[in-house]
């Protein structure tokens, strides 16, 4: 079979850079993280057609967001373990099959829960990208897995942009958002025969089985914290409808925490994440989800809302959106494709430093200069840069500070930390956003949704600059 040699079998054949490796399987796991980054930024854009659609309101359709991030969450560490267990090649099969009955859901969906619904079985994305690193990390040499770890975050990025702009066009040309859907659910529904084509299985297996018990105790406790986030936009934040759910999930959190402690194999090893050389990086990959996914759906109504009648926003079509968003994508495309050659001379630490100083910068300025679309277009070029640099640089430090054996769920539990910064940020975010004189927020819940996202980038710079500087670089 096509597919990458065992780490000795290429030493006995003295083939120096595995070239045929890397071009016949690392090509199509790029194929997946490029539908991957279509199907996960893809969406930002057409979230205003999608309200409109279904009739809901800004702060209602971020849950658009926010359920898919849910399902990301406890998804992200349950397939990485049983990657690691069970074979990557294997998870990720079924990671597309459930992404592909999402997509179509969605697409077909004559109601809006129906929608979300959806949207849930969309949350093995994020899994993706933890499955194919452990994959890659077990088949190949560290130089080489380096080079194939760039190639899947920089497909990732790639696809992002595709999808903000294909999806869009579209939307455009059909005038139904419907049709976009179905666009990229003919994406993910052809990922599931090529999975099948070359792909070879892991190598090497862990030893002991799933943390099931984590695995509940984690769902539960993230659907009570999101659940009473969403009633404080109904309710505000002081009501039993909102305390109840949140004290819920803060106590069930507390629960899995220490069932986390002391079961042998843990679905999260917390233990991996308390050292000062790894937990800093977990930190900033908090922040950059609350960055990346929780600012998505606020962005993306901002910009479409109608300045005649909410007295802010540019009453933008989707396409015209994605259009004002592109040369951010491109800028991340870059930052992320320079983000290796930039550690190598001055190391990752401060590649981590410098893009979440971009963020919070950018962030600031949207806070300042969010009325002229001049100046709301060239931010997101310098916050694309910083995010894809930093969505770059992060899976690096994480992979090669871990235990081989447990590869997969180290990945999968940054990705995780990842996801669950923007599903929690997605759902505080539409919170702050909800409006109870119609559907448009007010326009000071929009700059204090970008001062928190440039305060949270400036809390990940200072956790950079404590981590230790053993760090791997």
């Amino acid at each position: 079979m096509t597919g990458v040699l065992p780490r000795s079998e290429e030493a006995a054949d003295g083939e120096a850079p595995g070239a045929r490796s890397v071009t016949a399987v690392v090509g199509l796991l790029v194929l997946f993280e490029l539908v991957s980054g279509i199907l996960q930024t893809g969406i930002g854009p057409l979230l205003p057609a999608i309200g409109d659609r279904f009739a809901v309101s800004d702060a209602t359709v971020n849950w658009v967001v926010s359920v898919q991030l849910l399902a990301a969450a406890v998804c992200v560490p349950a397939f990485g373990r049983l990657g690691d267990l069970h074979g990557h090649r294997r998870m990720l099969r079924i990671a597309l099959v459930s992404v592909a009955a999402g997509s179509v859901i969605v697409a077909a969906a004559p109601s809006f829960p129906v929608l979300l619904a959806g949207r849930v079985l969309q949350g093995p994305l994020a899994a993706l990208l933890p499955l194919e690193i452990a994959l890659v990390r077990d088949r190949l040499p560290t130089d080489l897995a380096r080079r194939a770890i760039a190639r899947l975050v920089g497909a990732l990025t790639l696809g992002g942009l595709l999808g903000g702009v294909g999806l869009a066009l579209a939307d455009k040309a059909f005038g139904d958002v419907r049709m976009a859907l179905w666009l990229a659910a003919l994406l993910a529904v052809v990922c599931v025969p090529v999975s099948f084509v070359a792909v070879p299985e892991s190598a090497r297996r862990a030893d002991g089985r799933v943390d099931w018990p984590g695995v509940v105790l984690l769902s539960l406790s993230m659907i009570a914290l999101l659940g009473g986030v969403g009633a404080a936009g109904r309710s505000g934040w002081g009501s039993a409808a909102t305390l109840l759910p949140v004290l819920a999930g803060l106590l069930l959190l507390a629960v899995w925490t220490v069932v986390e402690l002391r079961v042998r194999e843990p679905l999260v090893d917390l233990r991996a994440m308390a050292g000062r050389r790894v937990a800093p990086v977990y930190l900033t990959s908090f922040v950059f989800g609350v960055v990346f996914f929780g600012s998505q759906a606020p962005n993306a109504t901002f910009f479409a809302a109608d300045p005649d009648r909410a007295g802010y926003g540019f009453g933008m079509s989707a396409i015209a959106i994605s259009a004002a968003l592109l040369p951010g994508v491109v800028s991340s495309v870059a930052g992320s494709a320079l983000a290796a050659r930039l550690a190598g001379r001055l190391g990752y630490g401060r590649v981590l430093v410098c893009a979440y100083l971009l963020i919070a910068a950018a962030f600031a300025g949207f806070a300042l200069g969010h009325g002229s679309l001049g100046v709301m277009i060239a931010l997101y070029v310098v916050a694309g840069f910083g995010i894809g640099a930093a969505l770059s640089a992060m899976p690096t430090v994480i992979v090669e500070a871990s235990d081989p054996s447990r590869s997969g769920v180290a990945t999968a539990l940054y990705n995780n930390v990842k996801t669950l910064g923007g599903a929690l940020a997605g759902g505080v975010f539409g919170t702050l956003l909800a409006s109870s004189g119609g559907s448009s927020a007010p326009e000071g819940r929009y700059v204090l949704v970008w001062l928190l996202t440039g305060g949270c980038a400036l809390i990940a710079t200072g956790a950079v600059l404590f981590a230790s500087s053993a760090r791997v670089r």
